[in-house]
């Protein structure tokens, strides 16, 4: 089975990428047309179905495999580099994309042409990652692995700080996060999601871990590796989750319901990633990537195309959903008098359809974006401009 395309572009991470980014585009559909989306946390309990729960949950794997591939990524890219070049790569890329995250990508987000908040989401996290991993990628890939799983095996020792510690900027745009506002100024805010270390751990995870994607290299023996180690960590994860203690803050608790029950075992802490979360999100890609390298099919080619042009689909879908969303605003009822909001433009709180229309504007946009990405795809294969590397 060839694990390679033409390019020398490995099929089973575009394909897994692609999986993982259609599915991104499900989480924000839901957040634009579910007309619950800004009432109530589809994980809570309290006030989700099952459905609302794993429409949600399922996108969780997103931004983990998402920044776990761009570690092997950054390896295999770089295997042909000087470590010099290999260095200023990373720097450039990470702050081309921390730029991008808020001119580009926050204007597709709010369409609030005053830029009242920044949001540093996942593009952001990524570009502060590889510009973290500029800054130790001469090490030996050995230690970059060792220290990925460090930081992911311990940071979750930070919410042992003082409260007061963890209610700071710094402390939020490196470790917690989870849309936390801060105020900069009366008509400017800095909203954290995304804080950096954890998400720099996956990354240095990943770039520790690509050695077995090297030309050349066993594919029998890279398909134990990764049903290993995949198989691996979602006996820790059940082991940790289990035994209830470290490695998330917030334990399971068992519910009137069996289903709830279920779903309070699965409910682990995205915002920071903690240890349980990345291992039972990063446990199914590895079984996946294993899978992918012996499974082609129609579907699988589809993916190929969305993961070999991620950067271009992410913000093409983010346009696209938003855009959506304004004729539905005004069929809503909605007038121009209602069309600030905060931060969100066209969004008000109480807009949208039910879940079965999150699933048909989700197909739509999927559909609608296919022929564009793979035009970008064969223009990318057909070109090689010094700035196709950076879209």
């Amino acid at each position: 089975m060839k694990t390679e395309t033409t390019t020398g572009r490995i099929l089973s991470i575009d394909v897994l990428r692609g999986l993982v980014i259609v599915l991104m585009a499900l989480d924000h559909v839901r957040d634009y047309f579910h007309d619950d989306a800004f009432i109530h946390d589809p994980m809570d309990l309290n006030t989700t179905t099952p459905a609302l729960y794993f429409t949600r949950w399922i996108t969780h794997f997103c931004a983990p495999v998402f920044i776990f591939l761009a570690g092997i990524s950054a390896y295999l890219s770089g295997s042909k580099k000087s470590p010099k070049d290999v260095q200023l790569f990373l720097l450039k890329r990470g702050v081309w994309l921390i730029l991008i995250e808020l001119t580009v990508v926050n204007f597709g987000w709010m369409f609030n042409p005053f830029f009242s908040a920044s949001i540093l989401q996942v593009i952001w996290a990524i570009g502060a990652c590889m510009v973290l991993l500029a800054l130790v990628v001469r090490l030996p890939q050995k230690v970059i692995l060792g220290l990925g799983i460090v930081i992911i095996s311990l940071h979750n020792l930070l919410d042992l700080l003082p409260v007061s510690t963890q209610a700071t900027f710094i402390y939020n745009l490196f470790h917690t996060s989870g849309f936390k506002p801060f105020v900069v100024t009366e008509n400017y805010s800095i909203v954290t999601v995304y804080g950096v270390l954890p998400w720099f751990g996956i990354m240095c995870l990943g770039y520790g871990l690509a050695f077995i994607f090297n030309r050349g290299f066993d594919s029998t023996q890279r398909r134990k590796i990764l049903l290993r180690s995949g198989f691996g960590m979602l006996l820790l994860f059940a082991v940790l989750r289990l035994i209830n203690g470290y490695g998330d803050p917030t334990p399971y608790t068992i519910q009137p319901a069996f289903i709830n029950t279920v779903l309070s075992f699965l409910d682990v802490s995205k915002y920071p990633p903690s240890l349980m979360y990345s291992l039972l999100m990063l446990g199914p890609a590895l079984l996946f990537l294993a899978w992918f390298e012996t499974t082609q099919n129609v579907i699988t080619s589809k993916l190929k195309i969305f993961g070999s042009v991620p950067f271009y689909f992410y913000v093409l879908h983010i346009y696209a959903i938003h855009i959506l969303v304004v004729p539905l605003f005004f069929a809503q009822g909605y007038t121009t008098a209602d069309i600030v909001q905060r931060p969100f433009w066209f969004r008000p709180d109480v807009m949208g359809f039910n879940l079965y229309g999150v699933y048909a504007v989700w197909l739509f946009v999927v559909a609608i974006l296919y022929p564009l990405c793979k035009w970008y795809y064969n223009y990318k294969l057909s070109h090689k401009h010094w700035w196709l590397s950076y879209i």
